[in-house]
């Protein structure tokens, strides 16, 4: 038997919520049943699994022990010794720019059963370890929050990362996101040169879960969704044939950029997956060169008022495929046209 006493990161949530994220391998039904046998009780009451818990209520658990996961303890997570670059803290959040190759959570295209130990090289378990030395979290007083990530880029590509400290900035940061209240801009290498120096791409996406790989076509399969995807030019190296491109995106689907992209007939430079560029990889490009690099916060809610209108950006120095174009650089804004007749 467990008991909580929910606290102001867990207040606001239905008990449902709460409970699947206090316990591990619960089964959704088994879960129902406990609550409507009563083994699962909100202050000594009967509880509804949908009813909105309030800080200082306490929950009292009677489900086996086998229910419930063993987090990191701070002990634990002070042995850590991963850096961060931190682009961006305050008391309430935190953007970090993470470097290809590094995994943001257990599970992310691998094996969701790995080890405790490879949880300890996440970005996420970092972020944790980092927060810990400042004193900022403590688990042994968490019930269901932990310090958590509000988007996710793939291992292979670099960019900002925004990591949430607090319960309220989670919602409102996640909320931004899907209200589209949060401009992300990504930075990529493609081959070629695109026919046009802006525009925006409609196609559709169809995922196919067994593979992680995604397919673009131009118009609806059974299963795809609609992808849109707008670009601009930057930058063009004619010698080599590659343009440097920001791209944003106005859906976010599975390998969106790395895919649309490659459909359009521009790959990304280092994408093995979607290119068929294994020369690439033979110059160094073992990543694909795509980097999120500029976040704009446009949220109204009270939560990230502060941030409205607020621009942050990775370190140019740190995005790895920008040497392409250190020294032969055509700038679109006006010599774009100049550089095709070249």
């Amino acid at each position: 038997m467990r008991k909580f006493t929910v606290n102001e990161n867990d207040s606001g949530q239905r008990l449902d919520k709460f409970i699947t994220k206090t316990t591990k391998g619960l089964p959704m039904s088994l879960m129902y049943k406990f609550i409507r046998k009563k083994n699962i009780k909100v202050n000594g009451k009967r509880a509804e699994e949908k009813q909105k818990l309030e800080a200082g209520d306490l929950i009292e658990m009677y489900i086996p022990d086998e229910f419930f996961e063993d987090t990191a303890s701070a002990d634990e997570y002070k042995k850590a010794d991963i850096p961060l670059n931190i682009v961006y803290e305050d008391e309430n959040l935190l953007l970090v720019d993470k470097k290809p190759g590094v995994l943001v959570h257990v599970g992310d295209e691998g094996d969701p059963r790995l080890s405790a130990e490879s949880e300890r090289t996440t970005l996420i378990f970092a972020i944790k370890a980092y927060l810990v030395s400042k004193g900022e979290y403590a688990p042994e007083n968490e019930n269901s929050f932990a310090p958590a990530l509000c988007n996710r880029i793939d291992r292979n590509t670099g960019g900002i990362v925004i990591a949430a400290k607090n319960a309220a900035t989670l919602r409102a940061v996640n909320e931004a996101i899907r209200d589209r209240a949060l401009d992300k801009y990504y930075l990529c290498a493609v081959h070629g040169i695109p026919e046009k120096r802006q525009a925006t791409m409609r196609d559709f996406l169809f995922k196919d879960h067994r593979t992680n790989k995604v397919t673009v076509t131009k118009n609806h399969v059974k299963g795809s969704k609609e992808i849109v995807t707008g670009y601009k030019v930057i930058e063009i190296n004619k010698a080599k044939s590659l343009s440097l491109l920001e791209v944003t995106l106005m859906t976010g689907r599975t390998h969106q950029i790395r895919a649309h992209m490659a459909y359009a007939g521009h790959p990304l430079v280092g994408d093995g997956k979607y290119g068929i560029n294994a020369a690439d990889r033979k110059l160094g490009y073992k990543y694909q060169a795509l980097y999120s690099h500029k976040l704009v916060f446009r949220s109204d809610s009270p939560e990230l008022a502060y941030l409205k209108g607020r621009e942050f950006t990775a370190d140019k120095r740190g995005i790895f495929f920008l040497e392409l174009f250190k020294n032969n650089m055509f700038y679109c804004d006006q010599r774009y046209e100049q550089a095709e007749k070249l």
